[in-house]
């Protein structure tokens, strides 16, 4: 361990939060919007928050992240081509053969409780924006607001070299939880996506991603739209009591 690095520890071991308040406020004010305004987020704040982000805790230091920022023309034209095979696999649903995620993000058998609470998200969502379970277009036009980034001016695409075990996949949440935490520290809002991974195969080449690693996902960020009534949704959390057990 070098001094600098002595240092820093010795500084974080004694360092007193002093306004936990705003800790919390952060965390408990990260939503998934999905609209944002159009006003551009200067890459020094992104680099800001990616920096401080890092700190994220992961197994033997490995820090497993690859991080791909797209802005102005290069998020426009991944836009583009994806939304594009979003409709065409609509029109040929043998096509999602060829799509598969490079890793089971969700389970491939649901239960319950987990495929109620899938249910009351996605029935909530649609609900409050008018859309019924016979209303297709609605629903096809809404899931490709995905692949628009819900219109965010900046789009972030997440890789992991392959050879990383399943343990970095938990490191990654910490790191993506962590982003999502110190964007709205800043004054931003953010939109975690698994909805990309199907479309890989497109990703990692426009982003300039190699065969050794895989797609983990996409962020959205930028500076909510409060005038959209889909960002009043407000998706419940289970009670303390029902996921803690207290051993004794």
């Amino acid at each position: 361990m070098t001094v600098e690095q002595a240092d820093f520890s010795d500084k974080a071991v004694r360092t007193v939060v002093r306004d936990p308040q705003s800790v919390d406020d952060a965390i408990q004010s990260r939503i998934s919007v999905r609209a944002f305004l159009p006003k551009p987020v200067e890459p020094a704040l992104i680099k800001d928050v990616l920096a401080i982000s890092s700190r994220a805790p992961s197994g033997t230091n490995t820090q497993p992240w690859r991080v791909y920022v797209l802005q102005g023309k290069a998020r426009d034209t991944l836009v583009d081509k994806v939304c594009s095979a979003h409709d065409e696999l609509r029109a040929n649903p043998a096509l999602a053969a060829s799509m598969k995620e490079e890793y089971d993000y969700y389970p491939e058998k649901w239960v319950s409780p987990y495929i109620d609470r899938r249910r009351e998200n996605g029935w909530s969502l649609y609900g409050l924006l008018g859309i019924g379970k016979a209303d297709k277009d609605k629903m096809h036009f809404q899931h490709q607001r995905n692949y628009r980034f819900f219109d965010a001016p900046v789009g972030l695409m997440f890789t992991m070299e392959r050879v990383m075990g399943r343990g970095s996949l938990m490191d990654y949440g910490m790191f993506l939880q962590n982003i999502m935490v110190v964007a709205r520290a800043r004054g931003l809002h953010s939109c975690p996506q698994a909805a990309w991974n199907g479309f890989a195969q497109i990703i990692k080449p426009h982003i300039g991603a190699g065969p050794d690693e895989i797609l983990i996902g996409g962020l959205s960020l930028g500076y909510a739209d409060e005038a959209d009534k889909v960002n009043t949704l407000h998706t419940p959390r289970v009670a303390v009591e029902n996921f803690t057990r207290w051993v004794e």
